[in-house]
């Protein structure tokens, strides 16, 4: 007697359709004959599995069969009055009640063919929706009816994502990072310069081991960028802000300051205030293929901490130049 297919793929009757397909997956990897030669018990499991994604897989038949007018090998239930699928085993075009099809209704091999099964679906939809399945799982395109389950045989390794957290410079310059996975390998990850917080890099052939023959999936990281105490990126230009001296602001004069690729001196000119930007064209992220950004340099008066008796003095008895600071108040 065919069990519940909600118990046989192990998911609530209130699951959703994603975790009914996802659970269906992980079954039929698991039990797939190609994984168990030889070995009938796993045999009768993917079959059973397959069955019961062929009823609650699919949300019309998913429906009838949570109103009961379907049973759990997909037959119509006799007080059901719907017209039954005429497919192998069946009694006739308009056949209908318990033991319309028999066991039959599937073949030997439950709701799909393949290494070795075969068998019929009641509409092609099931197909393309097991196609895509198994063209995940096995690794390959879509082949599209029996024929793509009949030639199912080497299935592709499952990819596997992590997420790396790099320093702000090495996702900026670019660098190597040495990381080891949780299944114990060691991985060389080449960071490129300008990855961006958020993006994922592709390690072809990192993942799990095909089986039978399959490639191997792949490994997919994010980069999480942290953050610098002084550096801002937008885009591919740099942000800083640079302190400077009354003095400096004043009179002008040279002052070293941080890029990404090391200290430049830099040129601030005479009479500058604060809030003023300097350009330094070229310093930004350099990302392979594209025109290097720009770094900008945004200047900050900073007083003497504690104050000074002498720049207080002078303060006082400077005319002030005859500069009115906020004449665009006026009139507001």
């Amino acid at each position: 007697m065919a069990r519940n297919p909600y118990s046989v793929l192990g998911v609530v009757p209130s699951a959703s359709d994603a975790d009914i397909r996802a659970a269906f997956r992980k079954l039929a990897k698991q039990y797939h004959p190609d994984r168990n030669k030889d070995d009938k018990k796993a045999e009768e499991k993917f079959k059973e599995i397959s069955a019961a994604f062929d009823i609650i897989g699919d949300a019309d038949r998913r429906k009838k069969y949570d109103r009961g007018e379907i049973d759990e090998q997909g037959r119509e239930r006799a007080h059901a009055g719907y017209r039954q699928w005429s497919g192998p085993g069946s009694q006739g075009p308009g056949a209908q009640g318990p033991g319309a099809q028999g066991a039959g209704a599937y073949g030997p091999g439950g709701p799909f063919s393949g290494s070795g099964y075969t068998g019929g679906f009641a509409n092609k939809g099931d197909f393309d929706d097991l196609g895509d399945i198994f063209a995940d799982l096995f690794g390959r395109g879509r082949a599209g009816g029996a024929q793509g389950f009949e030639q199912a045989g080497a299935m592709r390794g499952r990819d596997l994502k992590y997420r790396l957290e790099v320093e702000f410079l090495d996702a900026a310059r670019g660098a190597k990072k040495r990381v080891t996975m949780p299944d114990g390998r060691v991985l060389d990850i080449n960071i490129p310069a300008g990855v961006d917080d958020g993006q994922t890099l592709r390690l072809k052939g990192q993942g799990e081991p095909g089986v039978s023959g399959g490639p191997p999936g792949d490994v997919y990281v994010e980069v999480a960028v942290k953050p610098h105490a002084l550096f801002e990126r937008v885009g591919d230009d740099i942000h800083i802000e640079a302190p400077i001296s009354l003095k400096e602001a004043v009179l002008g004069g040279k002052i070293t300051a941080p890029t990404i690729a090391g200290e430049v001196a830099i040129t601030v000119p005479k009479n500058s205030s604060s809030g003023a930007v300097l350009r330094l064209k070229g310093r930004g992220v350099a990302r392979e293929g594209k025109k290097p950004g720009d770094q900008y340099v945004k200047l900050k008066i900073m007083l003497p901490d504690g104050g000074d008796e002498e720049l207080e003095e002078f303060v006082k008895s400077w005319s002030g130049g005859g500069a009115v600071p906020r004449k665009h108040f006026a009139g507001v």
